[in-house]
């Protein structure tokens, strides 16, 4: 039995747009790097990198070639170093996920749109040599944009430019919260020279993973 004549338009207009065969998924990403910037040096013995165990403070939507789960994390090793001093550190990653939702309905001729979230939240905290606290620092961000619902190579740029910017975003204000609560703990980068005198540049964050 033949197909209705606008079905059979839908159908043609779908097969053409995919070519016949199913997209592959998209690469990885490059992973960001924060290394350039001047370290956030702390006076702690240790800074142990925290990574969620429960899947929904993770969650991440494909594509994705960018985990946001990944983004805080090299954030963190890329930013932190510890240069010694009594007590030790503990940074956490407390959200790191990347959703998406319809934004408009496409049509026959028209593709639709949806709106793609990404949510970074982290929290760094400062212990007593006897493990008692002694301050915090928390940041949180959230970016989002609707793009159009293309091919998947298409939504994966897309998601991986949100994230990126989230990554962005998430290290001025981590470091702008950290020097507001944190100040006493923030020490001056070893070898650190004043601006514009020529130096050796400081060396690479040392982060002893968790446990």
């Amino acid at each position: 039995m033949a197909l209705p004549r606008r079905a059979a338009i839908g159908a043609l207009l779908a097969t053409a747009a995919c070519g016949g065969r199913e997209e592959p998924p998209p690469p990885p990403a490059r992973p960001p790097s924060f290394g350039h910037l001047t370290p956030l040096t702390l006076a702690v013995a240790r800074i142990e990198i925290i990574t969620p165990t429960d899947p929904a403070a993770t969650r991440t939507m494909p594509p994705a070639p960018l985990a946001p789960v990944d983004v805080v994390r090299i954030m963190a090793e890329d930013r932190l170093s510890a240069v010694g001093g009594p007590g030790h550190a503990r940074f956490r990653t407390q959200v790191a996920t990347l959703s998406r939702e319809t934004a408009a309905a496409g049509g026959v001729f028209t593709p639709g749109s949806e709106r793609i979230t990404c949510v970074m939240r982290c929290r760094l905290e400062v212990l007593t040599e006897e493990g008692g606290p002694a301050g915090f620092a928390e940041a949180e961000v959230r970016r989002t944009a609707v793009r159009p619902m293309g091919s998947l190579a298409e939504r994966a740029r897309a998601a991986e430019e949100v994230v990126r910017q989230a990554g962005d975003a998430l290290n001025i204000e981590f470091e702008f919260q950290l020097r507001r609560n944190l100040r006493a703990v923030i020490q001056p980068p070893p070898g650190a020279v004043p601006a514009g005198t020529p130096g050796e540049v400081p060396p690479r964050p040392v982060i002893e993973p968790a446990a």
